[in-house]
């Protein structure tokens, strides 16, 4: 469920608005996707520049980047918890259009939009189980993101990460709850995508989602459900790359 749209250039901008809440000494999520590959190089042009931090990084594609980019690595495990995590979206929804505030005032914005009501979609890397534990797991979660991946509603499949003994009983109880899952079909090779975690994804479509919270909560209680694409209510701050700056939905926290 891979979309595309937003320059290269609004992305980056929306990542290093969202790098400026990374100070030395913390402990970063690294998210995955293309938003948040910038704000990888971000980090990595920093620490060049003498920048002390540690990145848990959520997939193998984010570890291999921050590698490349010299950004020092550590495990989820291997910390007693996460002080930024910065990671991108599909689809994020509840920051309504323009007017939020130029990348520079980014960090001290107090007239910035609200987000605490915001719902991502994510997972269209197929990353989205290890991408909700480190983004809630941290003390702030910095959403970065391009103008066409925001949305009035949730509009776009929801991948659900499952067992793959389980596949055929989640997508019954998708059904139930009026979805409409489709397994995820590897682009290159013959057969599904395989998570990180070994597990299989369906992409799972509804006509309408009106309640997201208790979607996510009825996903989440399916038995053989490793984990949905449905963030709701977790983002600190959305940065939204434009062509001329960047909007920031802050919470206000």
């Amino acid at each position: 469920m891979k979309q595309t749209g937003g320059s290269e250039d609004q992305k980056r901008r929306a990542a290093e608005s969202a790098v400026e809440h990374v100070a030395d000494g913390m402990v970063v999520g690294l998210g995955t996707g293309s938003t948040a590959a910038h704000a990888i190089r971000e980090l990595g042009e920093r620490v060049d520049a003498g920048l002390d931090v540690r990145g848990v990084p959520t997939s193998f594609a984010a570890r291999e980047l921050a590698r490349d980019v010299g950004v020092p690595l550590v495990d989820l495990a291997d910390v007693d918890g996460v002080d930024v995590a910065i990671d991108g979206a599909d689809q994020v929804v509840g920051v309504g259009g323009a007017g939020g505030v130029e990348a520079d005032d980014a960090p001290d914005a107090a007239d910035a939009t609200g987000a605490a009501d915001v719902v991502l979609v994510k997972g269209g890397g197929a990353a989205h189980a290890r991408e909700k534990l480190v983004d809630a797991a941290a003390d702030e979660f910095h959403v970065v993101a391009d103008p066409s991946k925001v949305a009035d509603a949730v509009s776009v499949p929801i991948p659900v990460e499952v067992l793959p003994a389980a596949r055929t009983v989640v997508a019954a109880a998708v059904r139930d709850r009026g979805g409409d899952p489709e397994l995820r079909r590897a682009d290159r090779k013959d057969g599904p995508v395989v998570t990180d975690n070994g597990n299989l994804v369906l992409d799972c479509a509804f006509d309408a989602v009106d309640d997201p919270a208790a979607l996510a909560s009825a996903l989440s209680a399916t038995p053989g459900v490793v984990e949905h694409g449905l963030f709701v209510d977790l983002a600190h701050s959305v940065h939204v790359g434009t062509d001329d700056g960047v909007d920031v939905h802050d919470d206000g926290s």
